[in-house]
């Protein structure tokens, strides 16, 4: 399979564009979204990302492999996803002489995508394409203006929650593609007899933040918005790695444990997390570290065992009201064990005052900088106000 490498774009497109002039088989219009595909500021290619890849072809055709980033995992994605992101117009025989065998061909960009997650919606929101989007599944913990007006004017449809989908709703919205999160609830053996193309996003599932947050290139190729996107992310990533070096060389490092009891078991993120990250980056010591990537449940005594003399303690709920160490206590009276609680060091945010995974996602350096905030003031200009995460009072 030929590979065209980044210098050479420029040269792609302007063959592109005199061929596709005098050539029978493709139109101005098609020649026009080949010339924007190959841009060489258009040009996509992941740094960060492990969950895919995209080799440019001839004629704007790119190939995109989709694979778990936690492929040495036992729960990993039990198989890949290869789509070919053909320009609109490019005809058959174009298509059929590149595309290798085993790649779903998409016509790009698309005019309506319904997002299944709050994360694949902060891809749409960062890129100002709300229009794209033709169906969400819920508003719960929803504070977009924008993504709320459309939902009440009828112009965007709510098709239900992960695992109770409502199918007519979805013929209804008639996308051309769905994002989905293979790993979540469940559901999709019912969106498959639609005959939708479904594409994997696996952001979720990436080890270092600005690898979650580069997912946005990923929806910008099916989109249209890959100059934007390269825009969006290299600020991004300026921001991260910059606030990431002022807390490099700090002289303490404070330790630091994440989640509480639900159910009779705490759940915490894995020392492999994203998260887990986003703590060492501002200076801190994450104390899980396990292996595990994602979530892990742990008894309270092993949790207590482990981080009852720790710095701080991060919590992030959806709790009704103001949260409280008197809500702390009461709901888990073992709470109050922690040098954490006892010192009045729990980071607290609240996923019902805060728009946490319409901007987390996409904002690790937001993120990163409310972290180093708390654990190193002193880096920070005073009266800097937090985004996400602040000391609970």
């Amino acid at each position: 399979m030929k590979t065209f490498r980044y210098f050479l774009l420029p040269i792609i497109a302007t063959v592109c564009i005199a061929g596709c002039k005098t050539g029978p088989k493709i139109s101005s219009e098609t020649a026009a979204d080949i010339a924007a595909i190959t841009d060489s500021a258009a040009f996509i290619s992941p740094v960060y990302a492990k969950g895919f890849t995209v080799n440019y072809l001839e004629d704007g055709i790119r190939l995109v492999d989709i694979k778990d980033p936690q492929a040495d995992k036992e729960d990993i994605m039990p198989v890949g996803y290869s789509f070919a992101l053909v320009p609109k117009g490019l005809s058959s025989d174009i298509c059929s002489k590149l595309i290798p065998e085993g790649y779903l061909k998409v016509e790009v960009p698309v005019e309506k995508t319904i997002a299944m997650t709050l994360l694949q919606l902060s891809n749409f929101a960062a890129l100002d394409a709300l229009d794209k989007l033709s169906a969400i599944t819920s508003t719960k913990n929803l504070f977009n203006k924008e993504i709320l007006a459309r939902v009440e004017d009828g112009t965007l449809q709510k098709i239900g929650h992960e695992g109770n989908f409502d199918q007519e709703l979805i013929m209804a919205a008639n996308p051309d593609i769905i994002f989905i999160s293979p790993f979540k609830k469940g559901g999709y053996d019912a969106i498959k007899e639609t005959g939708i193309t479904l594409v994997p996003h696996l952001g979720y599932k990436e080890l270092v933040p600005l690898g979650q947050a580069e997912w946005i290139k990923f929806t910008a190729m099916f989109i249209g918005k890959e100059k934007a996107a390269n825009q969006t992310f290299a600020q991004i990533e300026k921001n991260y790695l910059d606030m990431k070096a002022l807390a490099e060389n700090t002289q303490t490092r404070p330790t630091v444990f994440s989640g509480e009891m639900h159910s009779g078991n705490w759940y915490a993120v894995g020392g492999m997390n994203h998260l887990a990250q986003i703590f060492r980056d501002a200076g801190a010591d994450y104390l899980i570290k396990d292996n595990n990537t994602g979530g892990v449940n742990i008894e309270f005594e092993k949790v207590y065992s482990t981080c009852a003399k720790a710095d701080y303690w991060r919590i992030l709920n959806s709790f009704s009201g103001d949260f409280s160490y008197d809500a702390l206590k009461k709901s888990e009276p073992r709470n109050a064990l922690f040098n954490a609680f006892k010192n009045k060091k729990v980071i607290y945010c609240n996923m019902k005052q805060t728009p946490y995974y319409e901007l987390a996602p996409v904002h690790p350096d937001l993120l990163l900088k409310d972290f180093i905030a708390i654990f190193h003031p002193e880096l920070i200009e005073e009266n800097y106000q937090a985004t996400f995460y602040k000391l609970l009072k």
